[in-house]
């Protein structure tokens, strides 16, 4: 029998594939997916043109508990930063920009095509 938590993941991971279709699409090479650390995981690291880009997909299926660009908190932020700062220090190849980008992607309870938003440096700092 298959539980919130199973359906949570599959959602999950059919908002990373469109999510790195659309960053295709628009230029981004995807360089790694779902990279892990001890502090975390990042999504997706891409290169547009010649900026290294952190990734966070966020999926929502309606709006009941918010929208998918509000569950990047504060706290997710700072999350955020700390990951791609410990990506830089293990990157052999050094990236003089980098930036945090959010893909948002929203299903309507109508199931038709998601809505899907790129936001460039969404988290400051970074």
């Amino acid at each position: 029998m298959a539980t919130a938590g199973d359906a949570r993941k599959s959602l999950g991971a059919l908002g990373e594939q469109i999510a790195v279709d659309y960053l295709r699409r628009h230029g981004y090479v995807i360089r790694e997916r779902n990279h892990r650390t001890p502090m975390g995981e990042i999504d997706i690291v891409a290169v547009d043109r010649k900026t290294l880009a952190f990734v966070e997909v966020r999926t929502r299926r309606g709006s009941e508990f918010g929208t998918a660009a509000e569950s990047v908190t504060p706290r997710k932020q700072q999350r955020l930063i700390q990951l791609a700062e410990s990506y830089l220090q293990s990157c052999p190849e050094s990236f003089r920009n980098y930036r945090i980008d959010v893909v948002v992607i929203e299903f309507s309870s109508s199931n038709r095509s998601p809505r899907v938003e790129l936001i460039k440096n969404a988290v400051e700092g970074s």
